[in-house]
């Protein structure tokens, strides 16, 4: 039998930018080495599917005038997901939903709303494009749905979020289950139960590798690829492995250059192109556009070698539905 694959396709979205605005993939270094502790759990778990029983914890609905969650819901516009977030119980904050992120991080601006002092030169942040050493905070709780953390220290980035207020990092994740509805404006992170995806969903099997990334065994074009599912990423990015698979001589007239920048200041360039279809198990995603370049954190992970890709907004806002459930390590979709 035949293994069934739905297909989608990302060229009704017009993402023509000349610039990708990466808010993406944050690691720390050993500066920040200690002073991290575990989050603590949270004992009332929230429902992670519509429909599901009340528990005593309310869902987390973004409400604002105009969309402010991830889906592109208009030609060139292209979203990420918006976690209102509440640091020291005042909020809530917009941090980026990350899953591409080892850590949480805030911008100036919500230093300044809490009126606390920042530690100098306390944490090494890695971003897509470079590293920079930052100053760090030192908060007493962060909390968004079924999401708890105590005692923690954040480091202070630059804002380069497109009006949030930093990133929510997938510390605290590994027993969460994250609902994220496009359509609705939605999303819902409670302590996964171990559900199956519900009817009419495509489940996509991950690893999760340090740190903490969510690693997808795809193909692009038929070429191997491993897959990382990046939601703070505006755009996809892939690396020179993966460019030179595809094709081994370089493509004819001008390729257009992107510029991009992670969360650091350091830009640097890529050369976008239309790419092969995108198989993640059984979803397909066909006319996508990816930048191609040597970028820091391929370096940085020791991915220059093998094909690899950044799977962007771009990519992921095709999607109706999308549950991360990181206790059963898989994807849960529902396509449009």
């Amino acid at each position: 039998m035949a293994k069934r694959r739905t297909t989608a396709s990302v060229a009704s979205m017009g993402f023509r930018s000349r610039a990708v605005v990466l808010a993406v993939l944050l690691t720390l270094g050993p500066a920040t080495a200690g002073v991290i502790p575990e989050p603590a759990p949270v004992p009332s778990p929230t429902p992670a599917i519509p429909g599901a029983p009340a528990a005593s914890t309310p869902d987390v609905v973004i409400e604002a005038p105009e969309p402010q969650f991830a889906a592109p819901t208009r030609r060139d516009r292209i979203g990420r997901v918006w976690a209102p977030v509440y640091i020291n119980g005042r909020g809530p904050f917009r941090l980026v939903l990350d899953t591409g992120a080892s850590h949480s991080v805030v911008t100036s601006s919500v230093v300044e709303a809490l009126g606390i002092q920042p530690q100098a030169g306390a944490a090494l942040v890695r971003g897509v494009t470079g590293s920079a050493t930052v100053a760090a905070v030192r908060i007493d709780s962060l909390r968004v749905g079924d999401l708890m953390m105590n005692s923690t220290s954040l480091p202070i980035v630059p804002d380069v979020f497109g009006g949030a207020q930093g990133v929510l990092g997938p510390e605290g994740f590994a027993d969460k289950r994250i609902l994220i509805d496009f359509s609705g404006d939605q999303i819902v992170i409670a302590r996964s139960r171990g559900e199956h995806a519900p009817a009419g969903f495509l489940t996509v099997p991950v690893q999760l590798s340090a740190p903490r990334l969510l690693v997808v065994d795809a193909r692009v074009g038929g070429i191997r690829t491993q897959a990382i599912i990046d939601t703070g990423g505006q755009g996809t990015l892939g690396n020179v492995a993966l460019r030179d698979a595809l094709s081994r001589k370089p493509p004819a007239g001008n390729v257009p250059r992107d510029e991009v920048q992670g969360a650091t200041d350091d830009i640097q360039l890529g050369d976008r192109m239309l790419t092969p279809a995108i198989d993640l198990g059984p979803v397909q995603i066909r006319n996508a556009h990816v930048t191609y370049g040597d970028m820091y954190i391929f370096e940085h992970w020791k991915l220059t070698r093998r094909p690899a890709l950044l799977i962007g907004m771009d990519v992921i806002g095709v999607f109706d539905t999308l549950i991360i459930d990181y206790r059963r390590h898989e994807l849960q979709v529902r396509m449009r």
